[in-house]
């Protein structure tokens, strides 16, 4: 692949020096009780270890004289501590600091003043005045009235800068969290996101915010509304990334892809934004690059999908998978999740197949690009009952592309196609289960050489390669499938017709795609 004219030069770095400079921050938190791991689930609570929270704060550029600090879920106070030592080390020091913190666990209070005292005694030695106010309170209780009337009492004025750890919890879409956030004019199924849009509408403008979160807003259809209200307001600076899923709260056996990210509220985007990632250890090295911004956010794109493209590999991949044009309602297909739901329709499951039963076909069927029924040995039901309670959840037996709906990052392919022949499976119809997506033609099948064609692009490297540049969850959503651009038609046909009755190895494949695909 050519080089990247876009790409500036990698600069390797620790996360030591990413920091700012002064005295490492020591854990403050070490006489924390730490609620029970249920009571943590429930509040959505993992704290930030202490090398991600000098990371965090040596992002914050302006050289603002008096800061107004908002934490909107402090914990102990990990990411404040690391602020003021990050503002009170530079070369001109702020005026002051004052900083409100919002904690709704009790348990963390004690240790929450202990940070303040801390940082209050840092700041009177950089002769800077510092004040806290700590708000044993829940976050979204307390800022919901200012924001849905944006207007703000002559003692407490919009915050300059704001660092958060948010908590990470979805949200029913009848709780009274939803809709209060809803009365704000925020739409979003997940605590973190509802955190990260009532701290960027108490930001002034111009106003900076570092924040660590999951990576599931990026795309999906769920975080929509969140993503275009959020990348409206806010201008993306920095986006740090680690290559371990786990590594950023390895204790807290958390799995959940998370990034590091660096915004300003302004109308106005930048040119570039900084991309960087690293393993997530201490000492880890940062590797750095420059993107257009709109290589991460296609002012083209109405779902607003992140994309974060760290090498000169990935973006590589995304300049070929632009010349593809070719939608999915162009191609005539559609994308479905697979309707039997194991669990709901248990009474209709079966360990072995009867002649009124038909295929139930799950991701581990998948075998070497077409499906294999039954695969043995199997631990789950092989056969779904042909009755009338289960006629919605069958459909014809055809030709139709599978691709699995959860995989993992470290899994070798996220996107992983095959393809159900019904010439290999003797049976009228068939049951797809929840766990899988599958491509039709307006519920029929496929032509062979259209599906062989379509599974091989799916399976592709260069797929692959920029399908992980804006999923970072565990999902692969069929609204990922249907915003994806294709080969057309006949390109798709010509490729599939090479495919023969067993699937090519990658190396194999990845070659036939460059040659027919993208003229290699």
């Amino acid at each position: 692949m050519k080089k990247s004219a876009t790409t500036s030069s990698k600069r390797k770095k620790t996360l030591k020096e990413s920091a700012a400079a002064g005295s490492s921050v020591q854990t403050v938190c070490a006489a924390i009780k730490p609620q029970p791991p249920s009571k943590q689930h429930e509040l959505g609570q993992f704290f930030t270890p202490t090398p991600i929270a000098e990371l965090m704060a040596s992002m914050f550029t302006a050289k603002t004289r008096d800061i107004r600090l908002l934490d909107a879920g402090a914990g102990a106070g990990a990411l404040i501590r690391a602020f003021v030592e990050a503002r009170c080390a530079t070369e001109v020091a702020p005026r002051s600091i004052h900083v409100v913190a919002y904690e709704i666990d009790s348990a963390l209070m004690a240790s929450l003043q202990r940070t303040m005292d801390h940082c209050r005694g840092m700041c009177a030695n950089e002769g800077v005045e510092f004040t806290s106010d700590i708000q044993n309170v829940d976050f979204l209780e307390a800022a919901l009235p200012w924001v849905r009337n944006d207007l703000f009492s002559s003692r407490q004025t919009p915050f300059n800068a704001a660092i958060l750890n948010p908590p990470y919890h979805k949200i029913n879409s009848a709780s009274r969290t939803r809709l209060l956030l809803r009365s704000a004019g925020i739409e979003t199924s997940n605590l973190y996101t509802g955190f990260l849009a009532l701290a960027a509408k108490l930001l002034c403008d111009r106003g900076e915010m570092a924040a660590i979160t999951p990576r599931s807003f990026a795309n999906g259809p769920y975080f929509k509304p969140f993503r275009k209200f959020f990348l409206e307001l806010m201008s993306l600076r920095r986006i740090h990334l680690f290559d371990c899923r786990s590594a950023a709260f390895a204790q807290e056996s958390v799995l959940q892809e998370n990034i590091i990210l660096h915004a300003v509220k302004s109308h106005v985007k930048p040119r570039t934004v900084l991309i960087s990632s690293s393993s997530g250890n201490p000492h880890a090295p940062v590797k750095e690059r420059e993107c257009a911004y709109n290589d991460i956010v296609s002012p083209d794109d109405p779902e607003q999908f992140i994309h974060i493209t760290t090498d000169d590999a990935q973006h590589e991949a995304r300049l070929l998978l632009s010349t593809l044009h070719t939608s999915l309602n162009e191609l005539g297909l559609e994308v479905s999740t697979g309707r039997v739901v194991d669990f709901r329709a248990r009474p209709f499951l079966l360990l072995q197949p009867t002649r009124d039963a038909v295929p139930l076909i799950y991701p581990g069927n998948f075998n070497g690009g077409y499906v294999m029924w039954p695969k043995l040995p199997h631990r789950k039901p092989i056969a779904i009952l042909d009755a009338e309670e289960t006629q919605e959840l069958l459909i014809p037996a055809a030709v139709y592309v599978l691709a699995k709906r959860f995989t993992s990052k470290e899994e070798r392919r996220r996107i992983v196609a095959c393809i159900y022949d019904p010439t290999r499976i003797a049976a009228a119809r068939v049951g797809f289960e929840n766990h899988l997506n599958y491509f039709h033609v307006h519920g029929r099948g496929l032509s062979m050489d259209l599906a062989c064609g379509l599974a091989a692009f799916l399976n592709s490297t260069v797929l692959d390669v920029c399908f992980r540049q804006f999923n970072g969850h565990t999902q692969v959503n069929a609204t990922d499938l249907r915003n994806l651009n294709y080969p057309s038609r006949t390109e798709l046909e010509k490729l599939g017709h090479q495919i023969g009755a067993t699937f090519p190895s990658q190396e194999q494949l990845d070659h036939l795609i460059q040659k027919e695909l993208f003229n290699g």
